[in-house]
Parts: structure tokens; C-alpha cells; sequence
């Protein structure tokens, strides 16, 4: 089974070939996912290499962490798993919320500086002061 490692602080301009060179170094290379931002399309700074067993995982980890490249000491360390993300916000349909009035107990009460505070027989607003 593949143990994937994270390789971080790698420079902007490493290719996934580089890569797979430099852990070569420590064992047989089952895969590069060098990550790229979706709108810029350049390289975002890190990695995903995955190693074909768990030991040459370790010697890499070993051997290639705090690694100098192009003056940047890379981080290599065993990749956790993706964590669940809520899903993203829609902002179609649903409930709409307006600008102004409403929110906390239903709008304005009083002028500036006067403060409108709950009765406790009604459960309505009075005005004191």
C-alpha cells in the first residue's frame, strides 16, 4: 500500500519531475500531485508524493526533511487525511434576510440613546427612562 507524504516550502518553480528525483533518492516514487491554484494556475508551494511502502516512506521523511532547494528547506511529513468540509455556501434560494429593521426584537424602538426594555408581564416592549 502507498503512504503519501505532504512536502511543503518546495519553491514556485519546482516541476512534479523534480520531485520525483529527489525521493527517488529514498525509495520507489508511486505518484507526484504537485498543486496548482485553480484561478492562477501556478504552484502553490506544496505537494502530495506518495511512496510505494511505508519504510521508504520513513527513510524520506528521514532524508529529505529540512532538505535545502533553490535556498528553501522543504517539510516532509506523513500526509493526513482530508478533513470534511461543510459544504459551500449557496446563495440562491433559501431564506433572504433584507437590510435594516428586524433582528433583535423586531425593529426600532425609541430615538437614539433611549432604550427600549422588555416588560416582564406582557412580554412586550415599554419604554422607560
Amino acid at each position: 500500500m502507498n503512504t503519501k507524504l505532504y512536502v511543503g516550502n518546495i519553491p514556485f518553480s519546482t516541476t512534479a519531475q523534480d520531485l520525483q528525483d529527489l525521493f527517488a533518492q529514498a525509495g520507489t516514487v508511486a505518484s507526484v500531485d504537485l498543486i496548482f491554484d485553480k484561478f492562477t494556475g501556478r504552484s502553490r508551494g506544496f505537494a502530495f508524493v506518495a511512496m510505494t511502502t511505508g519504510e521508504e516512506a520513513q527513510q524520506a521523511i528521514a532524508k529529505l526533511h529540512g532538505y535545502a532547494m533553490e535556498g528553501r528547506n522543504i517539510t516532509v511529513n506523513e500526509a493526513r487525511p482530508k478533513e470534511d468540509r461543510p459544504a459551500p455556501r449557496s446563495f440562491e434560494g433559501g431564506e433572504r434576510r433584507g437590510f435594516g429593521g428586524g433582528g433583535r426584537g423586531g425593529g426600532h424602538h425609541g430615538h437614539r440613546g433611549e432604550r427600549g426594555e422588555r416588560s416582564e408581564r406582557g412580554g412586550g416592549w415599554e419604554r422607560r427612562g
